[in-house]
């Protein structure tokens, strides 16, 4: 059997003047204002209850551990281009000073990685060369810059980054970001494609929990899978075409007659390579068509104009949450409604894309409700809304 468990140790300065002085009172101040949580090590074999309560200074180690992990769905899977019943991931830890921050690659197939290739990535990423996990934009401009693919790899660094210096700060990134945690909104619950009675079945499980739905179309029970959802519930849909819809005669049919279902936005409804044709479907439709696999990082936003209403954004396809929250804001300068997604995933990623919720206009954030052996407890969904945790970084508790 192949292990795939990698670590670096980093030795760090100890002199870190103003700075360090800096971090030891924030420390300081987290420890006595009790936003100390479990540290609790799965892939390391550390065992860490709490972080040191004493006045730490940098010198200690800085350490990246990676596993294996493969997501257990619910259910089956479906959408305009395959089926699944797992997910495979990755669960990534960097550590420093007693101090772990975790982080997450999920891969579903049509990014196009995999779990060797995530690993191979994660072998390559030298955090020597650092002497603060706080210097967030030099660190993860040098691990985007080792290869021009393995989003979900770097993904997975950059959310266990973010995790590290939030609990370092003592504060989650919703406040280090500015946003008021009270306007996260309420997250669609996705239908994926399927027979009448199983969809029956999946939405009376959820109807009464959420607020909207989201509901898998673009192969030929398009209708049906709506028209079997409405006897259900009349709560609003978003529906996601997965680039299914080639012709835009038939996606304007299918759009004009969504409208009339109670359907709110339409996430890609043609492949991604016919722009032209969706910028067509656009100027005849009054609901927001909004680019998922059209999108996937910060310069592709650009190209968009004029053919998308607004964007989805998903840590995985654009390099986790500091790419992400460059797109969130370029976006809202050229006018685009954003959307914050996921993949199948556990909490850790999820909850790390629901630190950006407050700001956006629509939450797709479910990927940890679809499967049955999540690692951890983060953001959850109350009445339907996405209620964040007060808790450090990107607000995880290790189950």
């Amino acid at each position: 059997m192949i292990n795939f468990t990698y670590s670096y140790e980093t030795t760090q300065s100890n002199d870190f003047n103003g700075t360090m002085k800096r971090r030891d009172f924030l420390k300081t101040a987290a420890v006595g204002s009790g936003w100390m949580i479990g540290a609790g090590s799965l892939l390391t074999g550390c065992n860490v209850a709490t972080a040191p309560r004493h006045n730490t200074r940098p010198g200690g180690k800085m350490k990246l551990s990676f596993e294996p992990y493969e997501l257990q769905l619910r259910h089956t899977f479906t959408v305009a281009s395959y089926s699944r019943t797992t997910t495979p991931d990755v669960q990534v830890e960097i550590a420093y000073d007693g101090w772990i921050g975790y982080g997450e690659a999920s891969m579903p197939p049509y990014l196009g990685q995999t779990v060797e290739s995530v690993c191979a990535f994660l072998r390559k990423v030298d955090l020597e060369q650092f002497t603060d996990p706080f210097q967030l934009e030099d660190i993860l401009t040098y691990v985007d810059s080792l290869s021009d693919g393995d989003t979900a790899a770097k993904a997975a660094v950059d959310i266990a980054l973010h995790d590290l210096v939030g609990k370092l700060m003592g504060q989650p990134w919703y406040r280090i970001w500015g946003l008021n945690p009270e306007k996260a909104p309420d997250t669609t619950f996705t239908i994926g494609i399927d027979t009448p009675d199983v969809v029956r079945e999946k939405t009376r499980e959820c109807a009464d929990r959420f607020n909207i739905l989201k509901v898998k179309v673009g192969l030929d029970n398009d209708k049906q899978m709506i028209e079997t959802i409405r006897e259900i519930t009349d709560v609003p849909i978003a529906v996601d075409a997965n680039q299914g819809w080639t012709d835009k005669f038939r996606a304007l049919d299918m759009i004009g007659w969504l409208q009339e279902q109670g359907i709110v936005m339409v996430e890609q409804p043609m492949p991604k390579e016919q722009i032209d044709d969706i910028a067509w479907l656009r100027e005849r439709t009054e609901l927001p068509i909004f680019a998922d696999e059209a999108v996937q990082r910060l310069k592709d936003i650009k190209a968009l104009e004029g053919a998308y209403d607004g964007i989805n954004i998903k840590l995985m396809k654009c390099t986790g949450m500091r790419e992400a929250w460059k797109m969130l804001n370029y976006a809202r300068a050229e006018g685009m409604k954003v959307m914050i997604g996921c993949m199948t995933e556990t909490s850790c990623a999820v909850s790390a894309a629901a630190q950006l919720s407050p700001a956006v206009d629509f939450a797709d954030l479910d990927g940890n409700l679809l499967i049955r052996n999540d690692r951890f407890e983060g953001v959850t969904v109350v009445n339907g809304r996405l209620t964040l945790p007060d808790r450090p970084g990107i607000g995880l508790k290790v189950l």
